[in-house]
């Protein structure tokens, strides 16, 4: 099977990637799935730097507020519309550019990760949430144990989500969650991939983010949070915790001054970029741009990547 080749623009937040995967996708003709958890969501335009229509140069972005922040979204929803998204590009012949900051997305895309077994025992969540509480998780671990001592070590505590799916699926299944993981790594992609991300020292990064966190709030993120705060209630937790929002609902709860709460939105991007920069540096095949001439260095690679087709 001809594999569909993947020009893959990460890293952390704040370091040019929407810019860089633009200009790649005018010079090979390419379209663009945004691999951002928080982009996909309609509404929250200004905090999660959303490139707009003029931003965009003309270039085709791809799920990009397609959900509201009342729904929800997995990795495995990601996966499943982006499968869709790479086959109908290049069956026009472009090229596909996914670009993002959401390490498991983009991860669990090229890698092909099989997602096929995620439907539900009705009730059995809700169930083993109940005994967490009442019993302590501890006793989910112990039984997990017994059937899946990989996850139980592996999981912490805090992490009850992942506790259950993983008795949850073995219940499904009759195969350990953590066995499954396994052989799916063993799987075929349907993709190749070239990753890419521009490398900013990090005090640099951070002074970008710093200044980029000024620039949303003279852009209105302030009135872009007012409205979602007034349908607080609705909204699912992903968007109810996302960085740029979350800060400012303290704001208007009374709990924190408009300038505490812009810096905690500086603070946690700059802790976001942290963790997000831990994810990609970690992968063997990333490779690492210059901040001083990213854009030739990516079209390079490109050229190099694509000529192997």
């Amino acid at each position: 099977m001809k594999k569909i080749p993947l020009i893959i623009v990460a890293g952390a937040t704040a370091s040019g990637k929407t810019a860089l995967a633009i200009e790649i996708a005018k010079a090979f003709d390419a379209e663009i799935i945004s691999a951002d958890s928080m982009q996909i969501y309609k509404e929250m335009d200004i905090g999660t730097a959303k490139p707009d229509r003029e931003e965009r140069g003309g270039i085709a972005h791809h799920l990009m507020d397609i959900i509201t922040p009342e729904q929800s979204f997995s990795a495995a929803d990601f996966c499943r519309l982006a499968h869709e998204a790479a086959a109908d590009i290049v069956s026009r012949g472009k090229r596909v550019i996914v670009a993002g900051g959401t390490g498991l997305y983009i991860d669990s895309l090229a890698k092909d990760v099989d997602f096929d077994a995620e439907e539900e025992l009705p009730g059995l969540r809700a169930e083993l949430a109940e005994r967490a509480q009442r019993d302590g998780v501890q006793t989910l671990i112990d039984e997990l144990a017994v059937f899946d001592p990989v996850s139980a070590s592996r999981l912490h505590p805090n992490n009850l989500k992942r506790i259950i799916r993983a008795i949850e699926f073995y219940r499904l299944h009759a195969i350990a969650i953590s066995e499954h993981q396994e052989q799916t790594k063993k799987k075929d992609s349907r993709y190749r991939a070239l990753y890419m991300m521009t490398d900013y020292p990090r005090e640099e990064l951070y002074a970008r983010i710093n200044m980029r966190v000024d620039m949303m709030m003279e852009a209105g993120l302030l009135e872009e949070a007012q409205r979602l705060y007034q349908k607080r209630s609705l909204l699912g937790k992903t968007a109810e915790q996302a960085i740029g929002y979350k800060e400012l609902f303290a704001y208007f709860d009374g709990e924190a001054t408009l300038e505490e709460a812009t810096e905690a939105i500086k603070l946690h991007s700059r802790q976001y970029a942290k963790r997000q920069l831990t994810w990609f540096r970690k992968n063997p095949e990333m490779r690492r741009l210059s901040p001083e001439n990213a854009l030739e260095q990516a079209l390079a690679l490109c050229r190099e990547f694509l000529a192997g087709e």
